[in-house]
């Protein structure tokens, strides 16, 4: 790849170019199927079946406002990440907006600490999907399971094969299966009120019995129930009006789950105390619940919602990470065949199929020593350090690239600073007080991958002394999209390349 061809650098020319120079379909998703990819990686039917009593046996009758105040507090990460997204039109956008505030080692480690994070995601949405298959199977009245080798070997076959065919079947494929199990669940939760007679608990509202202390560990698991918002822009370079709809997506994609985890953690509290069910011992709270208030109809279709949403959560995690892979490779990061694209199908075949074999590989391995449901927990907690370490990384490169282009404000700094403070929360919460073997040695398990992504990393420069260079040259031609930000003066300015022969260069291939 090299940079050239003058042209406006906010001109629509401009990102097509840009969008174009990795070869993917560019143009492809619009903002639904931006929004399913970063719902699908947050998957909101994860959260409501499995996560819910665990953040409720620390916050009790507070999880409601646990999940309102994680919410909160992300959205501060998501004002930093869209100060890029709103300049970035490339796949792997992430490892491209560190690297291009915090130079091209942070954006090359942040891409790794992606690499770990999506691919830990994608193991639990392996597990997860091996749970619910099994749980069907019961609400059916089935007499038979199927073994979890198995389960994880079909979800990640048809995992693989929708992302290798077309990006545009995949994300259409997660907006409506992750569209219909939240609308089973809804209706469940709108099935527990009407029979329970009344929305108002004033248990939960006057927040009876619920301590600081709680609330804090509480905010730990409702974060990592977060986690994933920020997906959408991994798919930047397929995306339409990727300056607009990229950002949105982002946005809204946190709201959304976000408040469906403050209804859903609500109703099940109530629905779990009205029947004196002790909701934080509860493995199978709604189908637990669909029994009790007498509709036990729905549990065999919620079972199923949960095998296609963990289905999708598995494939939003593949197309997200085979987009990081790709320009890490295209940068001389990974085998240059990593980074190639299919002739017909314009996806990233090769880091689809590298990807899905890996993640495929490492849950075929935990599974000799753990079950399913242990290997959904570990998974989700070692995946969210690698999200934490890659929001602060982004909360500092944000001001950091303001400042170089001489945009930065007191209110910038304030967001980065508030996020930062706000991240701290979990961080902390994940060492004290210390965890249960074998969670209290994640932080170190972690910390040996990216050790072992350094290492690497020198081993490449040291090859190739000009490689980090010219990261840096491509990373400033796309991020730098537009001279001004989104929503200034600059943006009514975005005319055909002949009418600014003084602008930025473009990519070009």
């Amino acid at each position: 790849m090299a940079i050239a061809a003058d042209l406006p650098p906010d001109s629509p020319a401009t990102l097509r170019s840009a969008q174009s120079v990795s070869g993917v379909r560019a143009g492809a998703l619009g903002f639904p199927t931006l929004l399913a990819q970063s719902v699908a990686l947050i998957s909101p039917t994860m959260t409501a079946v499995l996560i819910v009593p665990l953040a409720f046996s620390f916050a009790g009758n507070g999880t409601w406002l646990a999940y309102l105040f994680a919410t909160i507090m992300l959205s501060f990460v998501v004002m930093n990440l869209n100060v890029f997204a709103g300049r970035s039109a490339l796949p792997g956008s992430m490892y491209a907006y560190i690297g291009r505030g915090l130079g091209p080692r942070g954006g090359v480690l942040s891409g790794w600490t992606l690499l770990w994070s999506y691919g830990f995601i994608a193991i639990a949405g392996l597990a997860g999907f091996s749970i619910f298959v099994n749980q069907f199977l019961d609400a059916v009245g089935a007499t038979f399971h199927v073994p979890a080798i198995a389960a994880f070997c079909i979800s990640a076959a048809l995992c693989w094969l929708v992302a290798y065919k077309d990006i545009r079947i995949s994300s259409l494929l997660m907006l409506v299966l992750e569209g219909l199990s939240t609308a089973l669940i809804i209706a469940l939760c709108l099935t527990v009120l009407a029979k329970h007679g009344t929305m108002v608990d004033t248990q939960q509202l006057h927040l009876h019995g619920v301590g600081v202390s709680g609330i804090t560990l509480a905010v730990v698991i409702c974060i990592f129930s977060l986690v994933g918002f920020e997906s959408a822009t991994a798919l930047g370079g397929e995306a339409k009006n990727p300056l607009h709809n990229v950002p949105r997506a982002v946005r809204w994609s946190l709201v959304i789950a976000g408040l469906f985890f403050v209804f859903v953690s609500y109703v099940e509290v109530i629905g779990a105390s009205s029947h004196n069910l002790q909701l934080a011992d509860l493995d199978a709270p709604l189908s637990t619940l669909s029994d009790a208030y007498q509709v036990g109809f729905l549990k065999a279709p919620i079972c199923l919602g949960a095998i296609l949403s963990f289905y999708s959560l598995t494939l939003s995690c593949v197309n997200a990470g085979s987009r990081i892979l790709l320009p890490m490779a295209q940068h001389g990061m990974l085998s240059r065949h990593v980074g190639s694209i299919h002739s017909q199908n314009r996806t990233p075949h090769i880091a689809v199929s590298v990807y899905s074999l890996l993640v495929l590989g490492i849950i075929c391995v935990m599974q000799i020593f753990t079950d399913p449901l242990t290997t959904f927990g570990d998974a989700g907690t070692l995946a969210a350090f690698g999200f934490l370490l890659a929001y602060f990384m982004v909360s500092v490169a944000a001001p950091v690239y303001l400042r170089k282009r001489g945009q930065l404000t007191g209110k910038n700094i304030t967001i980065s600073a508030l996020a930062l403070a706000c991240l701290l929360v979990p961080t902390i919460g994940s060492f004290y007080p210390l965890p249960p073997v074998p969670v209290r040695y994640f932080p170190y398990y972690f910390l040996v991958y990216m050790l072992a992504g350094l290492a690497w990393l020198t081993v490449v420069s040291r090859r190739r002394p000009t490689i980090l260079g010219e990261i840096e040259a491509d990373l400033e031609a796309s991020v730098d999209t537009w001279t001004t930000p989104p929503g200034t003066a600059g943006e009514a300015r975005r005319e055909s390349p002949e009418s600014d022969s003084a602008g930025r260069q473009a990519w070009a291939t």
